[in-house]
């Protein structure tokens, strides 16, 4: 039999930015916690709100399946002695498993190779009702909660305090203690708009119940309604919402009765820079912004109001009221920090500690500005413009605009310095050092912007490398994991042709001085090096390269990441063709010959004239046409293109070693046949070690 399931946690307002992955959480928890008690059920729902998590299963089965436990014991021959008497050990077996001596010569059974004690007994499954408290209990105790509270005198502990539960199963009201609390099958609606208590009458009518309570339940369905209410809004005054996931997000979870109202500003405050009254609004008033069909920002804002007012019109002119002197601020601050340059604030930068061992933010530009410059051959951006931003990427952070609204690092810096006269590659070089600030966001765009991103993030990985605070497990405190994947971002999608062994050993200059340093020299650029290319490895998990394609390129410790990529793709082509096994496995076979007969020594010259069978002879020249037609391939970084020349080995290869025999008894043909195995070796090791791709025996 089945039955549909209610929970429901009741508690003050949950964190806003929290609210969808507890949720999810708790949903996961509980259905992972009844699958492993063999539960089965139907359709899953979860509901979220500001001020409750629920869930709704149907089709719960209301017991658990029976278990056949079965109990081996001792062998025939050990549980019984040659006059058929038990010994100790049956009857251990006996006692253990409540039987008496008389009865174990019933409970013998073969297991597949002998004859045994064993003990068969079927275990009722238990009603599901006694394991729903374990099982909430359990999921809530699992959410990724970073700091728990107390309330009261309670010794519970939970992301906010909690004040009521409701428990339906089976058509009965479920009374267990959660979180300190008795459930029961009483809800709460709306603080204001709701009359009281709501005794839900079943799972079914729990959504309905709420929503007449002013409650929408359902997360998507509330950010469906602000959703669309918001671009409806836009559409009557002629314009686009601006409708950000995350902050749309953060409203729904804000908001149990959504009702989107679109308020104005004075039109003045657009002569401020788009970017800071975008934040002002966005970060501090959750509101949604407008903007033209040009992409200009307009006078006008959304938010939501958890409340369906009588008299809208206040309700509008309060967050009128509320944004004003934000704005003001915004257009004070921006005001005031035109009249100072941004090279005259770098004195200002030694005042900021970047990190106590590592210096000033001044320092720090002044390591970058060093490291710019020996970047640019390979980035191909001016020396001058490449120092001059370096020299003020910083400045931007002791302005009151970004000390006021701190996501507007980089953008202000880029105002001022169009406003200071920079010229325009530097003043778009001081928003493009940030670039990308997450997965899938956009790259530098100019080759100054590009070196200054890679020099600044370089000085970081280096800077905190030296002093011994490396990233360990999930602690990453300076973000070094994504300045890293940033670095291969900008390297390989701008077809930057940089050798990070070099580029790491410029940045380490920069600390040649640096006191109490825990590294330095050769084993901090080593360090560095690893760590950044490491991160490769998750970047080809996700676009579906095998670890054994990474593996064939990593193994030959290269420190150029566009030239890796270019070898990890054509390996990646490669292993796709039909010879790739065939030739994969003949070269994990050469490799093991070689690293046995010659170790690390290399084979003299192939003598001609000692290739005796027809095989050998065939395979020695294809090696040498093949490793003219390869050459040129090779200096353009054609690995895709050697390869592939390189897969008309297979048949001669295949055809070697059905026919010849690499260890002759005569020590010349033997040690020209490794010769020759190491010249097709070579052919293929200059792309990369496809012997990783034969399956592991």
């Amino acid at each position: 039999m089945s039955a549909d399931f209610l929970v429901e946690l009741g508690t003050e307002e949950l964190p806003p930015k929290a609210l969808l992955s507890l949720s999810n959480a708790f949903t996961q928890g509980i259905v992972d916690r009844l699958k492993a008690e063999n539960l089965s059920f139907g359709e899953v729902t979860a509901y979220a709100a500001p001020r409750r998590l629920a869930l709704v299963i149907n089709s719960l089965d209301t017991q658990a399946p029976n278990a056949e436990l079965v109990a081996w014991g001792p062998p025939v021959g050990v549980a019984f002695d040659a006059e058929g008497q038990p010994t100790r050990a049956a009857e251990a077996f006996a006692k253990k498993n409540d039987l008496l001596v008389s009865e174990l010569n019933q409970h013998i059974e073969n297991d597949g190779q002998q004859d045994k004690l064993c003990v068969r007994r079927t275990e009722t499954g238990a009603q599901t009702k006694t394991l729903l408290a374990d099982v909430i209990n359990g999921s809530l105790s699992a959410l990724p909660i970073p700091k728990r509270m107390r309330w009261g005198s309670s010794k519970e502990e939970f992301v906010r305090p909690v004040q009521w539960a409701v428990l339906l199963f089976d058509g009965q009201v479920c009374e267990e203690t959660l979180l300190g609390v008795t459930s029961g099958n009483v809800s709460r609606g709306h603080r204001f708009h709701s009359s009281g208590n709501i005794v839900i009458e079943s799972p079914q009518s729990y959504v309905q119940q709420l929503q007449d309570a002013y409650v929408i339940a359902d997360f998507a369905k509330r950010r469906e309604i602000i959703r669309s209410g918001v671009e409806q809004l836009a559409a009557q005054v002629e314009g686009i919402a601006v409708i950000d996931r995350d902050l749309l997000d953060e409203v729904s979870a804000l908001n149990e009765w959504p009702v989107p109202l679109m308020g104005r500003f004075d039109e003045h405050f657009l002569e401020v820079p788009a970017q800071a009254l975008i934040s002002s609004m966005k970060e501090h008033q959750k509101y949604f912004h407008l903007v033209d069909a040009e992409g200009k920002l307009i006078s006008a804002f959304i938010t939501v109001a958890n409340i369906e007012s009588l008299d809208p019109g206040q309700v509008i002119s309060g967050n009128e009221r509320v944004i004003r002197p934000r704005l003001a601020d915004a257009a004070f601050f921006y005001s005031n920090d035109k009249k100072t340059t941004l090279e005259s604030r770098r004195d200002s930068l030694k005042q900021v500690v970047f990190q106590v061992a590592l210096g000033s933010l001044y320092n720090k530009t002044e390591r970058v500005a060093a490291l710019a410059e020996s970047l640019c051959d390979s980035t191909g951006a001016e020396k001058a413009l490449a120092r001059r931003a370096a020299e003020l990427c910083k400045s931007d952070l002791v302005t009151d605009m970004v000390g006021e609204f701190d996501d507007l690092q980089g953008s202000m810096g880029r105002d001022y310095a169009v406003n200071d006269g920079e010229p325009k590659e530097v003043a778009e070089a001081m928003f493009e050092q940030y670039l990308p600030r997450f997965a899938g966001d956009l790259i530098p765009s100019t080759a100054t912007g590009a070196t200054l991103a890679l020099a600044d993030r370089l000085d970081s990985l280096v800077g905190i490398f030296s002093i011994g605070q490396q990233p360990s497990g999930s602690r990453d405190p300076f973000a070094l994991r994504r300045a890293s994947l940033g670095v291969l971002r900008i390297i390989i999608e701008r077809d930057v042709d940089l050798d990070l062994t070099q580029a790491i050993s410029s940045a380490a200059d920069q600390f040649a001085d640096l006191s109490g340093a825990k590294l330095s020299g050769d084993e901090l650029c080593e360090q560095v090096l690893t760590y950044i290319l490491e991160r490769f490895k998750a970047w080809y998990k996700e676009e579906g390269i095998s670890s054994e394609v990474f593996s064939a390129v990593s193994s030959l410790g290269l420190s150029n990441p566009l030239d890796i990529n270019a070898r990890i793709q054509a390996v990646q082509r490669f292993s796709q063709l039909p010879e790739a096994v065939s030739l994969a496995a003949a070269n994990k076979r050469v490799s093991n010959i070689l690293a046995k007969q010659l170790g690390t020594s290399s084979p003299a010259a192939i003598d001609p004239k000692l290739l005796q069978e027809n095989a050998e002879q065939l395979l020695a020249a294809e090696i040498d046409r093949l490793t003219q037609v390869v050459a040129p391939l090779f200096a353009q970084r054609d690995y895709t293109g050697v390869l592939s020349q390189l897969a008309k080995l297979r048949e001669p290869v295949d055809r070697f070693f059905d026919d010849v025999m690499v260890m002759a008894e005569d020590i010349q043909v033997r040690n020209n046949r490794l010769a020759l195995l190491h010249n097709l070796r070579q052919l293929f090791i200059n792309v990369a070690d496809i012997s990783q791709l034969a399956p592991a025996k």
